[in-house]
């Protein structure tokens, strides 16, 4: 299928969506007639591209109705296609207990791996890599599989259910929240828990309300090591015996909860605030990781039992009930609003987000108590989602562009570990994002010489059969030039 500008003029009813915002109470009259060019726009934001015949069932059934399945996906199966695809993968549906149980690296192991490398400081890195596979096989009969193994099928599921996932908005909703949520897969377990954290608090409270979200996140055992929140404590406070040595305050959640998942780096916050929002948190930690069984805890031993003061208002000493009172605060406070809805609006409609579409946006979360399902109707029968000047304005991610390039292809996805790849080569390792800011979905991210090159490259060699996994059926219905041009590379 081939994907193009429109020549023609859009005309008014392109903006149909948009009235039920613009005039509430009145409903649509019926159905719209949209041009291809509007339904292949919807198809690029709301979804991972169009697929062969996508813009003509689309069409048929209305582009109404398609934006309101999308927007309810539980009313939606998520395809035969991905579930058959998604087993073949065999540690994706596995628990945080089971991976580490089966993929980590013995604890032995490691202790033999530290001393052998102290004993072989000198020797070459053949020898030293020679030593650590021996051991490794001494050690590695007791594994199901290995670390590595963990992060590659993580990756190979997010683009399996990105190609073939039914629900599709859910699966751009839930890639937004996690990078606004980011976690670096490499540092220690959190190769092992990222999964459950995607799986069971990211997907569960995608659309429901910003503040059980932004909770559940909080209390993820995935984000407390990952912002080492599980550490800190009252500098005050002892190590009792058997908790191992003395701990002190870590601001580092604190400080992202502010700048990165609530008010924004403007957002009106102090580094006083930043403090009291530590001490807040101080005792939120992670039970169970030495016996592979991680989970949320709060340990009274290591919390200040002092008031705090955040953003101008007191909190009384409480315990865990502190850190639930910060999130409320921040969750609700006006500043997370706008900031929030400028992000989904960056997303959906542009780089630079319409300031008058993110006062209603904001207005809506801040009506609705951050009912973020209602932020994104908002935003998407919003006239500026649709308006023409905002149609191929955005460049797409590395994973948008390999994802709707396959789609566009209708290529069979045999196995997603070459594209994984592909999408790592364009500077988008999945879930590999170490700063907690997530991966940019704006054009000053992905535009350079090297990223444009290596997109042209991938559009040959998929339009040639030369992707690892993947088969196209038909090649000639897609041109690699067309695959690699600036407009394609556009949403």
């Amino acid at each position: 299928m081939r994907l193009r500008r429109s020549t023609a003029g859009r005309s008014a009813a392109t903006l149909a969506i948009g009235l039920m915002l613009l005039e509430p109470g009145t409903a649509l009259a019926g159905p719209k007639p949209y041009e291809d060019a509007a339904v292949i726009h919807v198809l690029n934001r709301l979804a991972y591209g169009p697929r062969p015949g996508d813009v003509e069932k689309v069409k048929a059934m209305g582009l109404e109705k398609w934006i309101a399945e999308q927007l309810e996906p539980p009313g939606l199966t998520a395809g035969s296609a991905m579930r058959s695809r998604l087993a073949r993968l065999e540690t994706a549906g596995l628990s945080s207990h089971e991976l580490l149980k089966g993929y980590e690296v013995p604890r032995e192991a490691k202790r033999a791996i530290a001393k052998k490398q102290a004993e072989m400081e000198n020797a070459s890195e053949d020898g030293k890599r020679q030593a650590r596979r021996e051991l490794m096989q001494q050690y590695g009969s007791r594994m199901q599989g290995t670390p590595r193994q963990v992060i590659a099928e993580l990756q190979e599921a997010k683009v399996v259910r990105a190609v073939h996932s039914e629900r599709q908005l859910d699966e751009v909703l839930t890639d937004f929240w996690l990078n606004h949520f980011n976690v670096y897969a490499q540092k220690g377990p959190v190769k092992f828990l990222a999964g459950e954290y995607e799986r069971e608090v990211l997907r569960p409270h995608a659309w429901g309300r910003f503040e059980d979200l932004l909770l559940a996140t909080a209390e993820s055992p995935a984000m407390l090591f990952y912002l080492d929140n599980w550490l800190s404590a009252d500098p005050n406070a002892r190590p009792a015996q058997g908790q191992g040595r003395k701990r002190g305050l870590n601001e580092n959640y604190a400080r992202e909860i502010m700048e990165l998942h609530t008010l924004g780096v403007d957002g009106g916050y102090t580094q006083r605030d930043v403090t009291e929002v530590a001490r807040c948190f101080t005792g939120w930690t992670i039970k169970g990781l030495r016996d592979q069984r991680p989970e949320f805890h709060f340990e009274e031993y290591f919390h200040d039992n002092g008031d705090k003061i955040v953003l101008g208002q007191t909190i009384r000493a409480g315990g865990q009930d502190e850190g639930r009172k910060v999130i409320h605060r921040l969750a609700t406070h006006p500043a997370t609003a706008h900031f929030v809805s400028s992000k989904l609006v960056r997303r959906f409609v542009a780089d630079e987000p319409p300031a008058a579409l993110v006062d209603r946006a904001a207005a809506v979360f801040k009506q609705t108590d951050g009912d973020i399902r209602e932020v994104v109707r908002a935003i998407v029968h919003s006239p500026e989602f649709l308006g023409a000047q905002y149609r191929n304005a955005k460049v797409k991610t590395p994973l948008e562009f390999v994802v709707s390039a396959v789609r566009a292809s209708g290529a069979a996805v045999d196995d997603p570990i070459d594209l994984a790849k592909r999408i790592a080569a364009m500077g988008m390792p999945l879930y590999m994002q170490q700063p907690p800011t997530g991966y940019k979905d704006t054009a000053e991210a992905w535009v350079s010489t090297s990223g444009l090159l290596a997109r042209l490259n991938f559009a040959l060699d998929l339009a040639g059969g030369r992707i690892v996994g993947v088969r196209v059926e038909t090649p000639a219905r897609m041109a690699a030039l067309e695959l690699g041009s600036p407009e394609f590379q556009r949403r």
